[in-house]
């Protein structure tokens, strides 16, 4: 045998040693159902899978958050990308859910129809509108996806410029936001808390214009986070510190190229990437846990009436800081805690 042929043998062995090492250990890795929601901001949950490292991700697409926690809570999946609002719910309802990661925030906006003719942040302009509505027995329609971030921002906000969704205005529940630009196309509601893409498509194609961004509220811009189940951390805690490890790194994926980031918008909605790449200006990627402003947004809701108990206590102890600390390498005093 010549030095070559050697050489040769001794390489391919060893490739194949490899290639059966990363195929057994492929095997070995827990498998875990992740589901996300249809937003730009949820979407690049789609990527996990080929971030992940120790954990087999498989990545479902939900037409909202509030399917998701549905999926979740059934036990159709172990993890979900959903909202605070998704969590403080969950909570009020008595569902087991422990949230372990935040993702990306923002990305909710609220836009009027063309026959609207406010100026943006002109809120004195859209209490005057509305009183003026009401007192011809016309109240002015706003329409949200009821239960899904975008409501609660835009309840927090009109409380806080004196507005009762509840008694000032004829609130529409649309449950798909896809369908938000269809229905103020048609003139079925007047205004809509919506979240991007559809926001920047709204507004790129002339069917609404900008109203405002609904922050100022206790839920500032704070939008998604990652829960799973008390059964799943205890039966599959490696598997659920490898998939947090993979939304770590998504999220400084997300910050440092937003190409990925609209090539998985565009292909989930179809919509062009002149409208992906707007709506980006409305995300901020995170994957801190923010607990003050989670104990405001328990405090925020149940004040709106859209929770019932005051779940304050358990929203702070269902913060399981471990997962992250252990993939970051920071203490959770750095993660939001």
């Amino acid at each position: 045998m010549t030095f070559r042929s050697l050489t040769l043998t001794t390489v391919t062995a060893a490739f194949l040693a490899l290639s059966a090492a990363a195929t057994v250990q492929a095997a070995d890795a827990e498998k875990l159902k992740l589901g996300f929601a249809k937003c730009a901001h949820c979407l690049p949950m789609a990527l996990t899978p080929e971030l992940a490292k120790g954990v087999e991700i498989e990545a479902i697409n939900f037409n909202s958050g509030n399917d998701v926690l549905t999926a979740l809570v059934s036990k159709s999946i172990d993890m979900a990308q959903v909202t605070y609002l998704h969590y403080i719910t969950a909570l009020d309802k008595g569902f087991d859910v422990v949230a372990v990661s935040g993702q990306v925030n923002g990305g909710s906006e609220i836009v009027v129809g063309k026959g609207i003719t406010l100026k943006a942040d002109d809120w004195d302009g859209l209490k005057t509108l509305i009183a003026e509505r009401k007192e011809k027995g016309e109240p002015l329609r706003v329409a949200a996806s009821r239960g899904n971030a975008q409501d609660i921002h835009m309840r927090g906000a009109l409380q806080k410029h004196g507005i009762n969704v509840n008694k000032d205005v004829q609130f529409i529940n649309i449950p798909n936001p896809s369908d938000h630009a269809a229905a103020l196309q048609r003139g079925e509601v007047d205004v809509i808390c919506t979240v991007e893409p559809f926001a920047s498509q709204i507004r790129q194609t002339g069917v609404g214009t900008h109203f405002a961004l609904p922050y100022d509220q206790a839920a500032g811009n704070l939008t998604n986070l990652i829960v799973t189940r008390s059964d799943v951390i205890k039966d599959h805690p490696k598997a659920v510190e490898a998939t947090v490890g993979s939304v770590v790194a998504l999220v400084d994926k997300l910050k440092s190229d937003q190409t990925v980031w609209v090539d998985v918008i565009n292909k989930y909605t179809g919509m062009d990437k002149a409208v992906a790449t707007e709506a980006l200006k409305n995300a901020s990627p995170d994957y801190a846990i923010h607990k003050d402003s989670t104990l405001a947004i328990a405090t925020m809701m149940r004040e709106l009436k859209y929770i019932s108990n005051d779940v304050t206590a358990a929203a702070e102890k269902n913060l399981d800081y471990t997962f992250l600390e252990a993939v970051t390498k920071k203490p959770k005093s750095e993660l939001g805690f």
